[in-house]
């Protein structure tokens, strides 16, 4: 019997503040957000609590990908909109973890069984034109570079964009077009994993966009680190491929990392928009709105077990 990797548990703390300030007290609609973990066998919540200001009446839903989705209803004005949310969660993660791809879907190019190919089949699908080839050519490096190893192939192209590529954190909203992003190399971790997405699609492979939280020892008291880590401190941003045998594996292409222990997801979804941390409205003019805020801190709240 071969080794078994080593196992991990961490106890990580998420405290998310957004405040939008305005020029004068407005009206607000509807709001989403996708605050609660996304639970697996890996990532279990155990506490939770979302606040408002004003105060909302507050619905819980599941969308489409059993994301868990808060709904606000609010009733009073104000010049100032703030809603927190605070959980606890357990993490396990693996080292050196060996994933169980089955046989055929090991060397590239592979199909998807049949039975699979109705739930994977939009996942597949590009969400952008590339006439040029541009992300076609960029996905097809790594073919070449991999031999045909569907693993090499995958982790390969989540370091390199660590590599070669400029990080920049951008407070706009919205996420570039994958051609913009090869052409300037710069990019926030949300333009990097609409990027991998976009160019694992362009393989055959089915990619979702993951949104969720990183935690960085090097921003957490409990625990100093020295290893670079981007993308903390915000909301963040990563890729999920579906591979036969192993389900959904996590690449988190602005770190170069591959099933790291440090993510936690909120949200998956075939594109950035399905997956916002928050999203909604407010009844006024445009030049009312004078700026957003976000805090997120995540903290460890106990030395980690190993075994």
């Amino acid at each position: 019997m071969g080794q078994q990797p080593q196992v991990r548990t961490d106890l990580f703390r998420v405290r998310h503040i957004t405040r939008y300030r305005y020029r004068r007290p407005v009206g607000f609609g509807r709001h989403k957000a996708m605050f609660r973990p996304h639970e697996t066998q890996d990532l279990r919540l155990l506490t939770m609590n979302v606040s408002s200001s004003p105060a909302a009446t507050v619905h819980w839903i599941h969308d489409a990908f059993s994301n868990s989705v808060t709904l606000f209803e609010f009733t009073e004005s104000s010049d100032l909109l703030e809603i927190v949310c605070e959980f606890d969660v357990i993490r396990t993660s693996f080292k050196d973890v060996d994933f169980p791809i089955s046989d055929h879907a090991q060397r590239y190019p592979f199909n998807y069984k049949e039975d699979q190919l109705p739930d994977l089949a939009a996942c597949r699908i590009p969400h952008y034109a590339d006439p040029d080839r541009v992300v076609t050519d960029f996905a097809q490096r790594f073919v070449a570079e991999s031999e045909g190893d569907t693993w090499l192939l995958l982790t390969a192209m989540t370091r390199a964009i660590k590599a070669e590529f400029a990080y920049e954190r951008r407070e706009e909203p919205g996420v570039q077009e994958p051609v913009h992003t090869l052409q300037t190399r710069t990019g926030s971790c949300r333009d990097f994993a609409e990027l991998m997405c976009e160019a694992t699609r362009q393989l055959g492979f089915a990619a979702r966009f993951v949104t969720g939280y990183l935690y960085d020892p090097a921003l957490d008291s409990r625990e100093a680190g020295s290893e670079e880590v981007r993308g903390a401190g915000a909301t963040h941003a990563w890729v999920q491929v579906f591979l036969p045998g192993a389900g959904w594996i996590e690449f988190d292409p602005t770190n170069g990392d591959v099933a790291s222990g440090r993510l936690i997801r909120t949200g998956v979804g075939r594109m950035p928009g399905h997956v916002a941390p928050i999203s909604g409205s407010f009844i006024g003019e445009a030049d009312d709105a004078l700026g957003l805020e976000v805090e997120v801190e995540v903290t460890t709240l106990a030395p980690p077990v190993t075994q």
